[in-house]
This record gives C-alpha cells, structure tokens and sequence, in this order.
C-alpha cells in the first residue's frame, strides 16, 4: 500500500522546498524508496534534489502525438507512453523522480491525459511512499487533475493571503469531493515573533496547523548557491521542523 502525499499551496510559499525536504527525509528515515512526482508546469524539484530531469511526462505526451500514426501495428498507444514513462524516471538514491512538466497544448488531450493518469497511478503502487509537488494556486483542483491521496499538505507563508489561499484550497477540495485521508497547512518560513499570531490565525480558520518550518538562513544561502537541498546539513533549523513533520505523520 502506498502512502501518498501532495504539496500544495500559493505560488512563493516554499512548497517546492518543503516537498525536497519531505522526501530526503521520508527516505532516509524508512530506508524505503520514494517516488517523487514533479507536478508544477513550472518544474524545479530536480534542482532542489540535485538530479538532472531530461524528459518530461509533458514531452512523451506530445511526441506520441506527432508518432502515433507511426507506432509498430503490435504496441498500443498504452505500450508507446508506459514504456516511455519508465524510461523517463529519474533514479536516485532514496527516490525516483517523475517530472509532469508543461500542460497540454491545443487540440484534445482526454484520452491521452486518461492513459497517463492510469500509468502513473499504476507506477506509483510500486513504491511505499509517493510525493507530489503540486501545481501552485486552485486551478488543478478544479480541473481535478491532483489525484486522491492519503495526505494533503498546504503550504503558507506568515502571510493573511498565504493563510486565506490555504483555507480557499480546503474549500475547493471539500467542494468537489476530492478524496484526501488527511489535509493539513503547514507554516513555512515563521520567525519566533510572529508564531503564535500565525497559529493563531488558521486555527480561527477551522483549518489544522501540522507545523510550522522556521526561517532558515541555511536554505536562503543554498537557494542563492543554487546548492541542492539533498547537502543541508541535519542541523538545518529547516530540516529538523520538517523531521519532526514527519513524525507528525507518523512516518518512522
């Protein structure tokens, strides 16, 4: 059975790092693999975990549309983007990354994005622990292109819009019935004198705080080095937050 968790939340957030973070942990904790899912268009998380994404899932779904007239009789369109997909994985120590990238363009797509919701649903199965970097803002949800999962885990930063896009989320997942065992928020980049208040705030949301990630010098100066997140130090105040946020889930 494969536990699976979506970070979400608005654009600026964090949630790309907080996602990096989570599967570094994640794996080194359970000694088990993770696949980990790029799902922004914008994609970075390869560059957060230090690894080189070469094709995208966007990529293989536009070349199978200028071949699929010249397919071998034998492979089905499935065959074409299963066997493309896996061969698209990025292996790393600890996970393996899938990276969505660009929507799709014109012309109709719902029969090729249904194969590939299929496939990656299917490829997910073999692994003890999936998680997706979502897309930032709503519009995926309503489009419904964020699959069911065990947790949902929304990013804000120490901000009232952070906070209010966080509840807008929960709403638009109760909405349209979207299935998620679990729908946290968690606080990304709180300083020790606006805590409490932050807490505070989505609490009076009816929403529920997982944690908060303090202010992390050490992951300003990275992003700055462009240094993969994969060389934090444990003592990262940042890292040890999102280890105890593990725990939380009751990931050991």
């Amino acid at each position: 059975m494969t536990f699976s968790i979506a970070v979400s939340g608005k654009g600026g957030t964090g949630k790309t790092t907080i996602a990096a973070l989570l599967i570094q942990t994640i794996s080194k904790k359970t000694g088990a693999p993770v696949l980990a899912i790029d799902a922004d268009p914008n994609s970075n998380l390869n560059e957060l975990l230090g690894v080189e994404a070469k094709k995208t899932v966007g990529d293989i779904r536009e070349q199978l549309l200028r071949e699929k007239d010249r397919l071998p009789l034998e492979q089905t369109k499935e065959d074409y983007l299963n066997y493309m997909i896996q061969s698209s994985l990025v292996e790393s120590e600890g996970f393996d990354l899938l990276v969505m990238g660009r929507p799709e363009g014109p012309g109709c797509y719902c029969y090729l994005n249904t194969l590939l919701r299929k496939i990656v649903d299917s490829l997910s199965k073999n692994y003890p622990y999936c998680i997706m970097d979502a897309e930032a803002g709503l519009e995926h949800f309503s489009r419904r292109t964020t699959r069911d999962v065990d947790v949902l885990l929304i990013t804000t930063d120490p901000s009232s819009r952070g906070i209010m896009t966080a509840k807008r989320i929960v709403e638009l997942v109760r909405e349209l019935n979207t299935k998620f065992g679990k729908i946290y928020v968690l606080a990304n980049r709180v300083t020790p004198e606006v805590a409490e208040t932050v807490r505070n705030q989505i609490a009076s949301l009816g929403l529920e705080c997982l944690g908060m990630v303090p202010e992390d010098p050490l992951i300003q100066q990275f992003d700055l080095d462009a240094k993969p997140l994969t060389e934090l130090p444990e003592s990262s105040l940042a890292h040890r937050s999102v280890e105890a946020i593990a725990e939380g889930l009751q990931i050991r």
